[in-house]
């Protein structure tokens, strides 16, 4: 599913060169579910985004779903997001003025869905998280755990390959944060691709594989004999 050697990226600070990511090896298997933990500055952020191809690294091969995306174009990793990667942010980053389902259904009108598939589609998601009974709601009458629900609702509607994650959890309250880390769990047994960003390391516990970043270095890579992609 991600293969990822040798990764590298520098940022320049003034006179200086400073690598966010210093030779990132990971490996992630399809339908695993994987926490990226560090904590701020350690470069997961940038990891992130290259993982989401948000950004693309200086030095290294990555490989997504079996395609070597080093040289891809912008319209390229465009394309890659839009049709594998639903991502979910810690923001919720929701319209305010669009209700649920007109939310999950943006980025199937961007991927040309007929509206009767649009709107079939989005209610089996948001059904799928549990708010079946919301759909004709805007943000503003939904609970933070509700919101978050639905810009997950949201990352599933185009079927991605991977579920890309950035602290989901870190604008929520404990219990609404646990509820949401059930859900993910609950996708996940259902066959999902999921990596989840955290500094968290309660949050990290809860996934069965955790890799650790720091001072962007991966401080526990997998093994070849540990992850088969």
């Amino acid at each position: 599913m991600i293969r990822m050697e040798g990764i590298r990226k520098e940022y320049r600070m003034g006179e200086n060169v400073v690598a966010a990511l210093d030779g990132v090896d990971i490996h992630i298997r399809p339908r695993e579910f994987v926490s990226i933990i560090g904590p701020s500055g350690s470069g997961k952020s940038t990891l992130m985004n290259i993982i989401g191809c948000l950004d693309v690294a200086d030095a290294g091969v990555y490989m997504f779903d079996g395609q070597e995306i080093n040289d891809y174009t912008e319209d390229e990793l465009a394309d890659i997001r839009g049709r594998k990667i639903g991502f979910v942010f810690q923001q919720f980053n929701l319209l305010p003025r669009l209700t649920a389902r007109e939310n999950v259904e943006l980025p199937l009108i961007y991927q040309g869905m007929s509206a009767g598939k649009r709107r079939a589609r989005s209610r089996e998601v948001l059904e799928m998280v549990g708010l079946e009974g919301r759909m004709n709601h805007k943000p503003s009458e939904l609970s933070g755990g509700q919101q978050q629900r639905v810009a997950i609702a949201r990352a599933l509607a185009g079927k991605p390959s991977l579920i890309l994650a950035d602290e989901p959890t870190g604008n929520l309250d404990s219990k609404t944060g646990a509820e949401v880390m059930r859900l993910f769990h609950e996708l996940h047994e259902a066959g999902n691709t999921i990596v989840l960003i955290t500094h968290d390391a309660n949050i990290a516990s809860q996934t069965p594989r955790s890799i650790h970043i720091h001072d962007g270095r991966v401080l526990e890579p997998a093994t070849e004999s540990e992850v088969v992609i």
